[in-house]
């Protein structure tokens, strides 16, 4: 290994361990499984390694032209990469394709959340062999298409196309929204319980465990506070929240959850029959990664814990947020409540290969983030952010458009590659035992 590979690996090390030391300490294991899911590729590595990537925006990566003030202090997605994309339905009813997955928000730079997807471009655009070229002209398109959708809603939103929805998607997209307007909460149901004696119960096995009287009550008592954060517009909502009818431990296995317990609860619906019964999560909440880069107290003081971060970041950056979405504590530590939505689908690149089919997805998403970091600032019911964001960054890239998209292009080619070649040496760290803790 040369010197230049034996200081990263290094830096890995330090980033990885300040990141996950503690948490690896607790449970090793689920970290083992962390890593080999990180080891399948680049992409997999990219994905579970966002505090590497925020690191690096310190150093020769982090030089950016387009951040001020304003700019600076915008709420971001905080893992925004092209997997973190699905179908939600909202508080409208209204099935929406969107930026999904909200655990690592924060408030920060713009540029981070188009320069971690522009990468994201590049690592996806590499598996599929495509060239730097067609890369470049798809990061070109999504970062066009964002700068477009920003300018529409800065100058009133007449022109703007707003969310992507069963009324204006087409191609890829609407297939998913499709697909997900099949999905039943019957089918849901199914899959994750069982009917005993007349009375539906979850079903055990697979990572969801039996937990013990005193750990219910607790649960319980978490859940009552958890419903005095959902908006007034929830009533009907408190009164099935009144019949939890189970309660069972889920051990988080995937890359960005490992290790950390959550809770689910089974809700009786709003009648007696059995098959609009309810399925909420309750899990641990973490410091986001991009929160170790940014320092800013105001920021910081803002949230109770890490569960109102992630709720209320979840409600500031969603123009319709999930009715269920919350907070509350167990134990002294924040938590997420939500519920487990039976009309969640996932946009499944494996589907999406050639460049054209590419360009037009990612010219939709470029148009889904504009309208995400669009809709949390003075317009909103929040005060952390107090001034139209759409205006902010438009005044800042408009002095020179194309010299922005150029940057992004260049920094989803240059990082692209910095990600490859560090999944490699974190292969070889992990092999050889080198990752200390597990």
């Amino acid at each position: 290994m040369t010197d230049l590979a034996e200081k990263r690996s290094a830096f890995i090390i330090d980033v990885l361990t300040e990141e996950f030391g503690a948490s690896m300490a607790i449970d090793p294991a689920a970290f083992r499984r962390k890593f080999r899911k990180m080891a399948a590729s680049p992409f997999a590595f990219y994905r579970g390694s966002a505090a590497l990537f925020y690191a690096d925006q310190r150093g020769d990566f982090g030089s950016d032209r387009f951040l001020d003030e304003r700019t600076s202090r915008v709420w971001i997605h905080g893992d925004l990469h092209a997997e973190n994309f699905g179908t939600y339905m909202n508080a409208s009813g209204q099935l929406v394709f969107n930026v999904n997955d909200f655990d690592e928000a924060y408030v920060g730079p713009f540029t981070w959340d188009l320069k971690r997807f522009a990468a994201s471009v590049a690592l996806l655009g590499y598996a599929k062999a495509l060239s730097d070229r067609v890369i470049g002209e798809l990061v070109t398109g999504f970062a066009r298409s964002y700068l477009a959708e920003l300018r529409a809603i800065a100058a009133g939103g007449d022109d703007a196309i707003g969310s992507i929805t069963l009324d204006n998607a087409d191609g890829v997209l609407r297939r998913v929204l499709q697909q997900a307007r099949l999905n039943t909460r019957v089918d849901l149901l199914a899959a994750q319980t069982t009917i005993d004696n007349y009375e539906r119960r979850f079903s055990l096995g697979d990572g969801v465990h039996e937990i013990d009287d005193a750990t219910r009550e607790k649960v319980c008592a978490a859940f009552a506070d958890y419903l005095h954060t959902l908006p007034d517009s929830t009533t009907r909502m408190r009164s099935v929240a009144a019949g939890i009818k189970d309660v069972v431990l889920r051990k988080g296995v995937g890359i960005g959850s490992a290790g950390l317990p959550s809770y689910n609860l089974l809700l009786e619906g709003h009648t007696q029959a059995l098959e609009n019964d309810v399925v909420i999560y309750m899990k641990q909440a973490q410091v986001p990664a991009v929160a170790r880069y940014v320092d800013d107290e105001r920021v910081r003081s803002y949230f109770r814990h890490q569960g109102h971060r992630t709720a209320e970041s979840q409600r500031a950056l969603q123009a319709h947020a999930d009715p269920w979405l919350g907070f509350t504590e167990l134990d002294g530590v924040g938590q997420l409540v939500a519920e487990v939505s039976p009309y969640a689908a996932d946009l499944d690149w494996a589907d999406v290969n050639e460049p054209e089919a590419l360009a037009g997805v990612l010219a939709d998403l470029g148009r889904a983030v504009a309208r995400m970091h669009s809709v949390a600032d003075d317009e909103s019911s929040h005060d952390l952010v107090d001034y139209s964001t759409e205006e902010a960054i438009v005044a800042v890239v408009d002095a020179d458009p194309e010299a922005f998209v150029d940057y992004l292009v260049d920094f989803g080619h240059r990082y692209g590659i910095r990600a490859r070649e560090d999944h490699q040496l974190f292969v070889d760290l992990f092999r050889n035992g080198r990752l200390p803790g597990i």
